[in-house]
């Protein structure tokens, strides 16, 4: 099998709190690292700020990309650049700038080290229809914001990802074009986060 998937159900993620709210560490990798420590290459996580301004923790060396999933963020870079995020709107931003929040939401983060490389897109999947990904990325993740939606790899792995889950699927063979097919069951529209990643070990 060139690939290997895990999926992570809403009710068996672990959350914890920051002095601005809560977050929800989705992957990290490698999976004994830390985020405390630094020493991943890549995580993905989700959190909820509950405070209307809140100071980024520093990561230097650390490239950020945030997505907001629900409400509205405005992001203050200093010596760098503002901008104002709505839902599913995102921004790459450097782990060692200086970063002030101002809005209570709900995000979706990605970090990287220099090692890493990757991105986020947002899907949305009408009622009743479904989309196909073609991907040789090191890694393809989703995690389901709302509704319902069958994940079909290849033909044949069925994943079904209810609100809140998450799917990671880690390709052993790059050279290998896996099919990864996202149907919607329901009649309304079901919204996704797709995490691409592309990294290198030692």
């Amino acid at each position: 099998m060139a690939y290997s998937i895990n999926v992570l159900r809403r009710h068996e993620q672990s959350t914890n709190k920051w002095s601005g709210g809560t977050t929800t560490q989705l992957a990290i990798y490698p999976e004994n690292a830390e985020y405390d420590k630094r020493n991943f290459l890549w995580r993905i996580s989700s959190a909820k700020v509950e405070v209307e301004e809140s100071t980024f923790t520093s990561l230097p060396g650390i490239k950020r990309i945030i997505m907001v999933l629900d409400g509205k963020l405005h992001l203050h870079h200093e010596g760098h650049h503002n901008i104002d995020l709505d839902v599913f709107q995102q921004d790459t931003f450097s782990g060692d700038w200086n970063t002030k929040s101002y809005g209570k939401v709900t995000d979706f983060n990605l970090m990287m080290n220099e090692d890493s490389d990757g991105a986020l897109e947002a899907i949305g999947i009408k009622g009743n229809d479904s989309k196909e990904i073609l991907s040789n990325k090191s890694v393809e993740a989703y995690y389901c914001v709302k509704g319902e939606v069958q994940v079909t790899i290849n033909g044949t792995e069925l994943i079904k990802l209810c609100e809140g889950d998450f799917l990671l699927i880690d390709m052993h063979d790059h050279e290998e074009i896996v099919t990864i097919k996202l149907s919607n069951l329901e009649d309304m529209t079901t919204q996704l986060v797709r995490t691409m990643l592309d990294y290198k070990t030692n």
